[in-house]
């Protein structure tokens, strides 16, 4: 029998001679996809790499086997995929043109960060390009990457769908088209008018059930495309207006804390990147001279743990002294990135914030509760609190209090509310 080759398509196998060229106007096959993915709560991201050496590359191989040459790339790039991406998180793969291949894949705005994304995408990158090379000896593939997410809010999915990816074209080759100016005009309007808004979700005290401290949680302009957090900073990050609006939002914080009089302590959210700005701790000073009266060691820096803190120059240089300053550092999504164990002993964090993944149906899985109780083991040694993150219901809440686990949030305790400045007080 003919063996056939084949790739991931809606989390099943298709065989490869079902990828396609589209015409101008992409059209995504099977929907259904994003849409089970937008009534899950998740969010969905168009992902187009655009191979930038084509040209290049086809000048090195025999001008009559370019159409294999491509083949071989896109074959090679739909097995990396395969291997790289989770199978959850897959939508559709599609060859596009003869320079672009589009990926499709549901995002977790409530356990991804922006530079998961942006990992995820160098590993295919690397690895295409590596295994190119071991196997053709001629040149290493080189891509330009750029990534939207589609506007669950508009009227029609499809169209939405075709928006993005051209968004995302636009992205991966920098070009100044009508949506990119759009979307930068829209990133621009939301730092210039400070129009984002802060949730504050409870961390409470497992053994005694009393409220200790607040997460904080941005949102964009609400019912817009840029409402949900990741949306928003992705976009932020692609712009360059990362380090601005993260220090737009920490003074929405301190706004808050100070008109809510609130003296517990706050969870403040930030990225490697904007801790690791060498403007960052004298911004912070210029902060806290305006809003006298709040106290360094009130504030908790989170840095998720799914960012890696690798060649950020200024990055330990400020969180030593942020410490001398008096706040405290905690180390987020622990469990979940791919150098948890590494941040922990480079930064020695104040509190260890323990990821969903691992607390998710704990109470029916001993290899998780084994998992936590390593990690408690590290905290311990390292000095740290612990904090529980996503808890959704009594079982799991029941395996922290046997544990003895420090603290907890998540769903179960209380959702996110909107107005910070009234139930903080």
């Amino acid at each position: 029998m003919k063996k056939v080759k084949s790739v991931m398509q809606w989390g099943k196998i298709l065989p490869l001679s079902s990828i396609r060229y589209y015409p101008p106007q992409f059209t995504l096959r099977n929907m259904e996809g994003v849409k089970n993915a937008f009534e899950a709560g998740h969010e969905v991201a168009v992902i187009v790499f655009k191979l930038s050496n084509l040209h290049d590359l086809i000048e090195q191989a025999d001008s009559q086997r370019h159409i294999k040459f491509l083949k071989n790339v896109k074959k090679l790039f739909q097995t990396v995929v395969e291997q790289t991406v989770n199978p959850k998180e897959f939508i559709t793969l599609h060859d596009y043109y003869g320079e672009e291949i589009t990926l499709v894949i549901t995002v977790d705005h409530d356990r991804h960060s922006i530079s998961n994304i942006d990992i995820l995408l160098k590993k295919i990158t690397d690895e295409v390009s590596e295994t190119y090379f071991n196997q053709y000896s001629t040149a290493y593939p080189t891509f330009d990457v750029g990534y939207m997410f589609i506007d669950k809010y508009d009227y029609s999915i499809q169209n939405s769908i075709f928006r993005a990816h051209r968004l995302a074209i636009g992205m991966a080759e920098k070009r100044k088209q009508l949506e990119i100016n759009e979307m930068l005009f829209a990133i621009n309007n939301i730092i210039t008018k400070r129009s984002i808004t802060l949730l504050a979700q409870p961390i409470f005290d497992v053994a005694t059930k009393e409220v200790r401290a607040w997460e904080l949680l941005t949102r964009g302009p609400k019912g817009t495309a840029l409402e949900a957090p990741l949306q928003l900073f992705s976009v932020a990050r692609q712009t360059g207006r990362l380090y601005e609006l993260e220090m737009i939002v920490l003074e929405k914080i301190f706004q808050q804390v100070k008109a809510s009089r609130c003296r517990q302590d706050i969870f403040v959210n930030c990225t490697p990147i904007t801790l690791g700005n060498i403007k960052f701790t004298s911004d912070l000073k210029k902060l806290l001279q305006k809003y006298k009266g709040i106290s360094p060691k009130q504030i908790t820096f989170e840095v998720t743990e799914r960012d890696s803190i690798e060649g950020l120059k200024n990055f330990v240089f400020n969180i030593n002294v942020l410490r001398l300053m008096g706040f405290r550092i905690a180390v987020d999504d622990t469990g979940a990135g791919y150098a948890s164990l590494n941040t922990i002993s480079e930064l020695m964090p104040d509190i260890i914030k323990i990821d969903r993944s691992v607390i998710e149906n704990i109470d029916k899985n001993s290899v998780k509760e084994s998992m936590l109780k390593g990690l408690l083991l590290v905290a311990r040694e390292a000095g740290s609190l612990v904090v529980a993150e996503g808890i959704e219901n009594q079982e799991e809440a029941s395996v922290l209090t046997r544990n003895n686990v420090d603290l907890a949030q998540g769903n179960f305790y209380a959702r996110p509310a909107m107005f910070f400045d009234e139930i903080a007080t």
